[in-house]
């Protein structure tokens, strides 16, 4: 999975690099591979401006590397060797699989191809809506671009935009509003998740029981909870501040858009730099919890977070299992779930600290938001990616790339594949906290 990531992004730098791509002529080595790293990990983070520097070509290229980014390499290249007749591995079926669904090898195919036609349904009703809508201020050919190159983007969770104002110019239009944050939604829940909620759906109607795993009951109730606690909370921290001077219709759409979109997204409808700080550290937890496993987004996922706190309660309630809604959860899925966060958080500090040591002007609270939209994929920006020296560029591509892919995925692809010796040492316990 490290491999197949990092060849799209060599092959996306070399096409980007190409004259044809940018209407000035090309991009410089470091520009190509961050928006090729951008634009195959579904982040959105821009060191030139979309709209304007690129050809036709060139965003369609962006467009063609959201797509793979989002439903990732491997599931892409397995859809090609099995629309080819060619046979899959035992091994590549089961590191497709871990990504979406943990079901049986027998339902390999079935499961490739339904991630397909979920995704070609999304995508072509958001692909209609947008358009249809785009039509009111644009001729056919820029409507239908449009139409499509935000459908993609939103669902793969991208955040890049053909407008240089992302989508500041529709901050009032609660159709786009309605529609982007569905389509945002929709890929940041996962296909796992989808595919029950559906099934649900199914049985309510023939008035059967309804039967969710305990993964999708919690990525739901997690992702139920951000969503609108942190709706009620921008409201209340913004509406006097950055939000002042917009209608109520207004401040809710830009309360409910602003909090929707930090789920690894990336689009804006209002200006971030005149958030608050306390609405700028909401917005940064947001994009470090992201989207849910198994999705098109990226950050430690919903459920990571849900197992920490259901691994607290346990312990608040001294009980040595975990718990939640009426199960119990392996240990091995707290060590893991401990694991990514302490991992992410320590990647994260520590690019922070390169770029501030090589950039000390920088202040901290932007370069950190940038660095957590890197991580959690998202694109937000509160302006401080153009200003980056090559360093820096370097610390966001692989922010980016340890983000899409996850950094215990990363550390495993780089770790020794077994241990040396079979032997322990004297257990000696330490004092905690």
């Amino acid at each position: 999975m490290a491999v197949s990531f990092a060849g799209a992004i060599l092959v996306g730098t070399v096409l980007l690099m190409l004259p044809l791509c940018s209407v000035s002529g090309g991009l410089s080595l470091i520009d190509a591979l961050f928006t090729s790293t951008s634009a195959i990990c579904v982040t959105g983070l821009i060191v030139v401006d979309t709209a304007t520097h690129f050809t036709l070509f060139g965003q369609i290229v962006i467009l063609v590397l959201i797509q793979l980014g989002g439903l990732g390499i491997m599931t892409f290249s397995t859809m090609v060797l099995l629309a080819a007749g060619r046979p899959i591995t035992i091994h590549d079926r089961i590191l497709v699989q871990e990504g979406y669904h943990p079901g049986s090898p027998g339902s390999f195919k079935s499961l490739i191809k339904n991630i397909f036609i979920f995704t070609a349904l999304i995508e072509s009703l958001g692909f209609v809506l947008l358009s249809l809508r785009f039509l009111r201020d644009h001729p056919w050919p820029k409507a239908l671009l449009s139409g499509l190159f935000h459908a993609v983007s939103g669902f793969c969770n991208a955040g890049f935009s053909i407008y240089s104002d992302s989508l500041m110019g529709f901050r009032g239009d609660v159709f786009i509003n309605l529609v982007m944050t569905q389509l945002i939604i929709f890929g940041g829940l996962g296909f796992l998740v989808i595919g029950e909620a559906a099934m649900a759906g199914r049985r309510l109607l023939k008035k059967k029981k309804i039967r969710l795993s305990l993964h999708t009951k919690m990525v739901l109730a997690s992702t139920t909870i951000l969503i609108l606690g942190s709706f009620f909370i921008f409201l209340i921290l913004e509406k006097d501040r950055a939000l002042q001077s917009f209608s109520w219709k207004d401040k809710v759409l830009a309360s409910f858009f602003q909090v929707v979109t930090p789920r690894t997204a990336g689009f804006n409808t209002m200006d971030l730099t005149a958030l608050g700080p306390a609405a700028v550290l909401l917005l940064m937890l947001l994009m470090f919890v992201g989207a849910s496993p198994g999705s098109t987004g990226g950050g430690v996922k919903t459920s990571t977070v849900g197992v920490v706190l259901a691994f607290v309660r346990s312990k608040i309630s001294a009980r040595d299992s975990i718990h939640m809604f009426y199960r119990t959860i392996p240990q091995d899925n707290a060590v893991r779930a401990f694991s990514l966060i302490s991992l992410s958080l320590s990647l994260i500090f520590i690019a922070g600290f390169v770029v501030l040591i090589n950039q000390p002007g920088l202040l901290i609270r932007d370069v950190f938001f940038e660095l957590f939209s890197a991580f959690g994929t998202v694109g937000l920006s509160l302006g401080v990616t153009p200003r980056l020296s090559a360093l820096g560029k370097v610390m966001v591509i692989l922010l980016m790339y340890a983000g899409r892919i996850g950094p215990l995925t990363l550390l495993l692809a780089f770790s020794r594949r077994r241990a040396i010796g079979k032997y322990e040492y004297i257990e000696e316990r330490v004092l905690i906290g």
